[in-house]
């Protein structure tokens, strides 16, 4: 079964950083084994923000340091469910093919993946992800944003609420 787009999506306005933090610490209590996370937007646009603030929630550890994938690509963690979670970020991935080598199958059918720039994946996306794009309002960095739900497959179907409200 494949993701089903939203129609209309979801929109939710994220007045500042902390609305952004508190919407990722929900997604994170969310996550289970097999989850996949797709995050899009531009530069800025929160993206990393949002996947600390999950993983921040998913591990049960506010003060957690995670640094940027943006060097090395994918950064791992083992939730305390006995899962890993990937945070994958493929700004540097130019073609598809690329993002074979990282081995993210398994990752996707076995951990849960927070995946910045999920474009890099061409049509290895998988099947069953919750697809959220950020957009940067005007004005400062830690200003506002929008965070709208594009696509939910099905395991998420029964989480927006608890997610989203």
């Amino acid at each position: 079964m494949t993701d089903a787009a939203l129609s209309p999506p979801i929109e939710i306005a994220l007045p500042d950083l902390a609305a952004t933090r508190a919407l990722g610490a929900r997604l994170g209590r969310a996550l289970r084994p097999g989850d996949a996370v797709l995050l899009t937007g531009d530069l800025g646009a929160g993206k990393s923000e949002l996947a600390r603030a999950a993983l921040r929630a998913a591990l049960g550890d506010p003060e957690l340091a995670v640094p940027s994938p943006t060097f090395t690509l994918v950064q791992s963690y083992d939730a305390p469910g006995g899962f890993e979670i990937l945070h994958v970020d493929l700004y540097r991935i130019e073609d598809p093919e690329e993002a074979v080598e990282l081995d993210l199958e398994e990752a996707f059918a076995d951990g849960a993946c927070l995946v910045e720039w999920p474009d890099r994946l061409g049509a290895r996306r998988p099947a069953d992800s919750l697809s959220l794009t950020l957009t940067m309002g005007e004005g400062e960095a830690d200003g506002p944003r929008r965070l709208s739900v594009v696509q939910a497959g099905p395991s998420w179907r029964d989480r927006l609420a608890e997610v989203f409200g």
